[in-house]
This record gives structure tokens, C-alpha cells and sequence, in this order.
């Protein structure tokens, strides 16, 4: 366990890319594959017997695979290796180093391994993103083994191989392997001359194994079958952003600053409409003085139709030089409130310029109101869009 976080501290600091975070499920897979195995020498410990020697015998194996990969450099794998009987003769001793005696077992042994694994590509070249579609990847690891002859003994035994591995498959989700590998029988099977010096890498005790297999990735929590690329951002980049965002800050305040002026607006206009609806009503009075001026829907500018009632108050007041004149302007009740007390207001100032300006009469004798929308004037509602004249002195 100690070696296993080693390797995974070494692999992560030889990354020059950087992943993101691997879950608990993630970057597992399976696989299944076979072989076949033959000792590693002609060397026998106990028999001497070098018929079953090195690639004389072979035995074919199965293998099922359970593995997880912690960085895109380092992982574990758990191997449960069956090998069969297919080669032997008598067992001279019953005690042949997991050797290829006729046991008349169908089964003549089994391996259980939990294997530490390195990408080479990964280590060396850093990942890019997905896997290469050729990889190397070294195996190393211990296990427990078990013979099926003699008097079914168990043992430890030690084993290095290499992955030589093609990625296929549209997510690259599949990966066929050869893997040429050596397992040591390290100690076990009740051999006191070997189990006197244990933990041992001693050739004879040694098995050659060359299998191809075929491995499945599960999906992983990223949306892919296998690591994914951290996107990173440079220094200059976040410079950016945190400008950006305190640019964005500062409008906001401003936002903020402006909705604030809004609201008072706001408050200060409900004010004025609480006041303006609080006042008394102002009844329209009918004026002393008969000639009107008659606006258009909206308008305050005096058409040239009306010019003639305006000439004739300007006659009036020539013609009664101590007479005062007050002009009172209206407007329909279409429209808000207080578009229409401004439009009466601009409707009788438009007719009090029109008496200074072209009729020179004097300001001071004209006065202006402006009394809003009424339509008790006229039954004709257009009729009520009017300026009206009252002599004051009267």
C-alpha cells in the first residue's frame, strides 16, 4: 500500500497536463484474457528433471481482470489466473516447482494478483486527452498461489509483465493487449529447501507467460471511458476575467445607484399624484367672454381656423383698455391625468403668446390656468380640447 501511494504521488507529479478529479467509479475496467505459460529455465529444484523445461511444456491459462487506473500513469489491477493441465508425466516428487506434472486434475493451479501498473506513453509524453492508440504499460506486483496437485499447497509469488496495448473504439473504450510476463514462486507449496531462504527471485521457480487479451473501460462520470483534460486558464486570462468582473461590479453599482434615483423619482411622483388627487375638484365654469379656441386631440399649437376668436379678444381688450383676461385652458378626458393638466396648461400659455406676440397686448393683463380634463363643457367631446376667456374686471 505504501509503494501504491508512492506510485501515485510520482505519476501525478510527472503529469504536464492536469485531469480532472476521478471519482470513486471512475477509470474502471474490465477484462478477460489466455495464454499459455512454460517454465523460465531447465533448472529444476527438486527433480532435476528437464523434460518439462523451458519451452518443452506449456500450460494454457485463463485470466479475468478488474482494474483501476488513479492517474493516467498509475493504477491497480486485480488478476485471478487459472492454469490447466495440458502437458506432464508422472509426478516424480509431487512437489514440481508449479510444475507440469499429470496431476489428472483439469486444473493444475491458480494465481490471484493484485498488480501496480505505469503508462509508459503517459509517464514519458504526458496524456493529451485520450489514450494513444498504441501504449506500453509496465505490471508488477504480488499475489497469492495455489496448486491443485500434491497436497494443494499455497504459496506468494511475484510477477512483472508489459501491456502492449491498442485503444479502439469510437470513446476509445477498448484496449487489446499482448502481455509477455514472468511470475516468481517466492515462497510456499511446503518445499523446506527452497522456503528456508524465501522471497526469493530464483529462475527456477519461475514461470514464462505470454497472453493477448481484451479490456472493456466503463463509462466514467466525465461523459468519456477515460480521463479527461482539465481546461486550465493562464495567469493573463484570470487578470482578464477579474477585470471583467470588476468591470461588471462597477456597472452594476451604477445600476444600482440609478434604480436608487429612480425610486425616489417614482416616490416623489406618487407624492405629487397623491397631492394632485387630494386637491378639490375644479368645476369648469362657463366664461363671460364668448369666443374660444378649439385645439386638436393632444395638441397645444393653435390652428389657423381658431385665429379669428383670438383677433377678437385682442379687439376686446383694445376697445377696454382697463379690462383684465384671464385664459383658461382644458383638455378632453382621453389620457392620464397628468398628460392632460400639462396640455391645458400649454393651451391657454399658447394663447396668451399668440395676444403678446401678434396683438401686442400687454402680459401683464392676461393671466393662464390650467384646469385639467373636464368634459362638463361640451357634450361634444372634442369640444372640450379649448381655451376660454373670462374678464376678471367684471
Amino acid at each position: 500500500m505504501f509503494i501504491a501511494a508512492a506510485a501515485i504521488a510520482v505519476s501525478a507529479n510527472a503529469q504536464k497536463t492536469t485531469v480532472t478529479a476521478s471519482k470513486a467509479f471512475d477509470n474502471i475496467y474490465v477484462g478477460f484474457a489466455a495464454g499459455a505459460e512454460t517454465k523460465a529455465t531447465d533448472e529444476h529444484t527438486y527433480t532435476g528433471n528437464k523434460k518439462f523445461g523451458s519451452f518443452k511444456a506449456f500450460n494454457p491459462t485463463a485470466t479475468i481482470i478488474v482494474g483501476k487506473n488513479f492517474t493516467p500513469v498509475f493504477g491497480l489491477r486485480a488478476e485471478g489466473v487459472v492454469r490447466f493441465n495440458a502437458h506432464g508425466a508422472s509426478c516424480e516428487s509431487g512437489y514440481l516447482n508449479r510444475g507440469y506434472a499429470r496431476t489428472g486434475k483439469f486444473v493444475n493451479g491458480l494465481d490471484v494478483n493484485m498488480l501496480g501498473t505505469f503508462n509508459l506513453n503517459n509517464l514519458i509524453a504526458g496524456y493529451k486527452g485520450e489514450p494513444r492508440k498504441l501504449e506500453f504499460i509496465a505490471l508488477f506486483g504480488f499475489g497469492w498461489s495455489h496448486a491443485f496437485y500434491g497436497n494443494h499447497a499455497n504459496g506468494i509469488n511475484s510477477k512483472a509483465g508489459l501491456d502492449i496495448a491498442y485503444n479502439f473504439g469510437a470513446k476509445k473504450q477498448w484496449q487489446a493487449f499482448i502481455e509477455p510476463s514472468i511470475t516468481y514462486l517466492m515462497q510456499g507449496y511446503n518445499m523446506p529447501a527452497v522456503d528456508a531462504t524465501p522471497f526469493q527471485y530464483d529462475l527456477s521457480r519461475a514461470n514464462l507467460d505470454l497472453k493477448v487479451g481484451l479490456i472493456y473501460k466503463l463509462p466514467t462520470s466525465n461523459g468519456t471511458h477515460n480521463f479527461a483534460i482539465e481546461q486550465l486558464r493562464d495567469q493573463a486570462e484570470i487578470d482578464a476575467l477579474n477585470a471583467q468582473i470588476n468591470g461588471l461590479r462597477g456597472d452594476l453599482d451604477a445600476a444600482n445607484n440609478a434604480n436608487a434615483q429612480k425610486d425616489a423619482q417614482i416616490a416623489q411622483l406618487k407624492k405629487a399624484l397623491a397631492d394632485c388627487e387630494n386637491k378639490p375638484v375644479v368645476e369648469a365654469k362657463a366664461a363671460n367672454l364668448q369666443p374660444s379656441v378649439i385645439f386638436r386631440q393632444g395638441k397645444s399649437v393653435i390652428d389657423k381656423a381658431q385665429e379669428a376668436n383670438v383677433e377678437m379678444i385682442a379687439k376686446y381688450m383694445k376697445n377696454n383698455k382697463d379690462a383684465k383676461v384671464k385664459i383658461s385652458g382644458y383638455a378632453s378626458p382621453e389620457g392620464s391625468k397628468e398628460l392632460n393638466q400639462k396640455l391645458s396648461e400649454q393651451r391657454a400659455e399658447a394663447v396668451k403668446n399668440m395676444l403678446v406676440k401678434k396683438y401686442k397686448i400687454a402680459a401683464d393683463r392676461l393671466t393662464t390656468e390650467g384646469l385639467g380634463a373636464t368634459d362638463k363643457l361640451f357634450d361634444e367631446v372634442e369640444f372640450n380640447r379649448v381655451a376660454l376667456f373670462n374678464d376678471t374686471t367684471k
